[in-house]
């Protein structure tokens, strides 16, 4: 999941140094979901091992 997250926000970047700014905005949208559902999982993932 993390590399998905680099790869969306590096294609973000490449796509607003190109000047299709909706394309990158696009894809800095999906790259921050992604990364706040990377962060969901991690903390449930912590509170589980922490618990058990």
């Amino acid at each position: 999941m993390i590399t998905w997250i680099l790869v969306a926000a590096a294609l973000a970047v490449l796509f607003a140094i190109l000047g299709f700014t909706g394309i990158a905005k696009g894809f800095a949208a999906i790259a921050k979901v992604l990364f706040y559902i990377l962060l969901v999982v991690f903390i449930i993932t912590l509170i589980a091992s922490l618990v058990s």
